[in-house]
């Protein structure tokens, strides 16, 4: 069976939720709690018929210590077999394990919006050759502030009076390197995915050459594992001990792995070449009906029907 979803004429898991919705809500549950996405699976006469995803903490597991799962469904005791229970390749969940990172993250989040909120971070001070009482003193914060405080205000020209002198400060070792740290603070979160940090947006360290590298890293470090997790719990909760010496969950991961047309058509014609796939597999990767003839596997390069001779080809004759 190549559909991840179980058998339905509507491509649905039940009568309210489509079967891509519940692959991506499971899959983000996994990735959120360290105890996994779980879902109870509908028979009727033995044979599954929808898939239900109740709302978190309806459906709860426990472990005995020989990691046998016990599930409940609102308390009451139902059969390991009816429940599609996902987890992600370690105990914990990426979201725990990149928590500290996280915060770390969520903490400097919070300073930057604090900083630049009200121009927090003072651009210079101002120094009065001599003594300014308390009402002027007011008087002048107050105005400066009106003037020149936050967003709307910066870049406006400055106007001081009595003598007074406006001094820069210059950004410190702490503030130069405040980008570097939020910088890394993404490649710990990544980390915890096992994504590289140009997988979330951060270009610093991506290239053109590497780019390509990376899209696969991606698909055989990360997204892999989570459909092999996938189709195991999908054939353990959906098909019995003898569909599953015959049948099988999979996922088509052709989406993943397409590269461009170019590279697309060399591949192809290898494996065309190679009689390893026939004509209207070929067209079937590429979206392409089936076409008369199609189904035999031959090389394209060599034409059979062109005849064979070792005699050399007849020169013209002259003519006078």
């Amino acid at each position: 069976m190549r559909s991840p979803f179980p058998p339905s004429p509507r491509g649905q898991v039940n009568d309210w939720t489509a079967g891509y919705e519940f692959i991506r809500d499971i899959t983000a549950e996994a990735l959120l709690y360290d105890i996994g996405a779980l879902a109870w699976v509908n028979r009727v006469d033995g044979k599954p018929v929808e898939i239900i995803n109740y709302k978190r903490g309806t459906i709860q597991a426990q472990f005995e210590e020989t990691r046998q799962p016990i599930y409940r469904l609102s308390g009451k005791l139902v059969d390991a077999g009816d429940i599609v229970h996902l987890r992600g390749p370690f105990d914990k969940c990426p979201i725990t394990l990149a928590r500290e990172a996280i915060g770390a993250a969520l903490v400097m989040e919070a300073h930057a919006s604090r900083l630049f909120k009200n121009g927090a971070r003072p651009g210079g001070v101002i120094e009065f050759p001599k003594g300014i009482g308390e009402r002027s003193l007011k008087a002048m914060k107050a105005g400066w502030r009106a003037a020149h405080e936050g967003a709307e205000n910066a870049g406006k020209t400055a106007i001081l009076f009595d003598g007074a002198k406006f001094n820069a400060l210059a950004l410190n070792s702490v503030d130069a390197q405040f980008l570097e740290m939020r910088r890394l603070q993404v490649e710990e979160i990544a980390r915890a995915f096992g994504m590289s940090a140009s997988q979330l947006g951060d270009l610093t360290k991506s290239s053109y050459a590497n780019a390509s590298q990376k899209q696969l890293e991606l698909v055989v470090y990360v997204i892999e594992p989570w459909l092999r997790a996938l189709e195991s719990t999908l054939n353990r909760a959906l098909l019995n001990d003898d569909e599953r010496r015959t049948m099988g969950f999979q996922f088509d991961r052709d989406d993943l792995t397409r590269a461009s047309l170019t590279e697309r058509a060399t591949a192809i014609n290898s494996l065309r070449a190679s009689e390893d796939i026939c004509s209207n597999e070929a067209r079937d990767w590429l979206g392409l009906p089936p076409r008369k003839g199609g189904d035999e596997f031959k090389n394209p390069n060599i034409n059979p029907e062109k005849p064979k001779t070792d005699e050399p080809p007849a020169r013209p004759r002259m003519v006078a």
